[in-house]
């Protein structure tokens, strides 16, 4: 039996460690990041109350259990193998880069999150530490906001449209009308006589059949071209944040689909001048599509990245794993009424053209480092004229 005075030393000395790990469980209980701390096996050590309250356990439930519980399918039945591949090749996938995912709560139901891991050894131990952001939860009143304002736009687009279709139907009536009539009668007089007299006014029907189509092409433009004259309402804005918010809206049910989602933006290019609302229905439009392309692939990834370019643009990339665009679709891509989808009305990605070229940008679309198609589009970036 030890003596008192040596046991008072020990608790003495053990005093601050004491105090150490109560400041440290003080921290975890308060940080409004949900942390969670898993061992080389996948085994949950720790769980912070703000995880408790994002998936809806408490501490005391999980600890022990592998934390591929708080993922949805496919992730649940990969994460295993992910950890045994890292731990065996050091390849990193997401540890120290970060992604946007999506969890599994309590109840069944799926949530688009900001996930980002870290590692440490503790001795002989290693442990892997993330920090998971509940993307729906932060943004609820905006893209509540968001989504008051998409209605909006979407009631004034289909007002504008039966506007657009009246005044195209009563516009292109005319020439439309004249040509009719002009190809008919060449068509008489040509069944009743050839002579010289006839043909001469059959080239002159057809002179006015070519007058009255470039008339029809030139009502086209002009009503295009002030549609495209609308004024849009540019801020500099964070592309993060345009990114992310759009991501969690295009990702909400992605997880039930095996989606895999990397973002990684340039952080010294992230202010860019644009319109929030326009640019982030460009995103939701191709990463939508990106998840619908993929639907059949075996390896379901997004990747969402951004760089400066030479020419004071940003560049924002958005790449899946799908089977790729036919050649055929690719030369006519952004055409209205051109789609890769049997029931899609082909406008989506006209309509991000347009959003893009109103923003004094380009968009493109080639071959993907991940195997599918690879959507480019730039935006002003305004990085150096913001001091924030």
């Amino acid at each position: 039996m030890k003596p008192v005075d040596v046991v008072t030393e020990e608790l003495a000395a053990r005093e601050p460690v004491f105090a150490r790990e109560a400041h440290l469980r003080s921290i975890l209980e308060t940080i409004p990041d949900a942390m969670i701390v898993i061992d080389e096996r996948g085994h949950i050590r720790s769980f912070s109350a703000a995880a408790e309250k994002m998936f809806g356990f408490r501490e005391a439930e999980v600890l022990g259990e592998n934390v591929s519980a708080l993922m949805p399918s496919p992730d649940r039945e990969r994460h295993d193998s992910y950890l045994e591949h890292y731990l065996s090749t050091g390849e990193r996938k997401i540890i120290g880069i970060g992604r946007v995912t999506t969890a599994r709560h309590r109840d069944g139901s799926t949530f688009p999150i900001d996930l980002h891991i870290g590692e440490a050894r503790i001795g002989d131990e290693r442990l892997f530490t993330g920090f998971i952001r509940d993307l729906t939860e932060r943004q609820q009143a905006e893209l509540r906001l968001h989504d008051l304002q998409s209605e909006l736009a979407h009631v004034s687009r289909v007002t504008a449209m039966g506007t657009l279709a009246t005044s195209i139907a009563h516009e292109l009536n005319q020439p439309l009308t004249a040509i009719a009539n002009y190809v008919e009668t060449a068509s008489d007089l040509l069944l009743e006589n050839t002579d010289r007299v006839t043909i001469g006014i059959v080239r002159e029907a057809l002179a006015e059949c070519a007058a009255q189509s470039v008339r029809a092409g030139q009502i086209v433009r002009r009503l295009r071209d002030f549609i495209s004259r609308g004024e849009s309402e540019r801020r500099i804005e964070s592309l993060a944040r345009v990114v992310n918010e759009a991501s969690a809206m295009a990702l909400i049910g992605a997880g039930e689909r095996g989606v895999e989602v990397q973002v990684k933006l340039d952080p010294l290019a992230d202010k860019v001048l644009v319109d929030r609302i326009q640019v982030q229905q460009v995103i939701l439009n191709l990463v939508r599509n990106a998840i619908e392309a993929m639907a059949q692939s075996p390896v379901r990834r997004i990747r969402l990245s951004s760089r400066a370019v030479v020419g004071g643009q940003v560049e924002v990339m958005i790449e899946d794993s799908g089977p790729g665009l036919a050649t055929e679709v690719a030369e006519r891509l952004f055409q209205p009424f051109v789609s890769t989808k049997s029931e899609g009305m082909g406008l989506g990605l006209s309509i991000c053209h347009t959003i893009v070229h109103g923003h004094d940008g380009r968009i493109w679309a080639d071959a993907s480092m991940l195997g599918g198609t690879a959507f480019h589009f730039t935006l002003i970036d305004a990085s150096g004229d913001h001091d924030g």
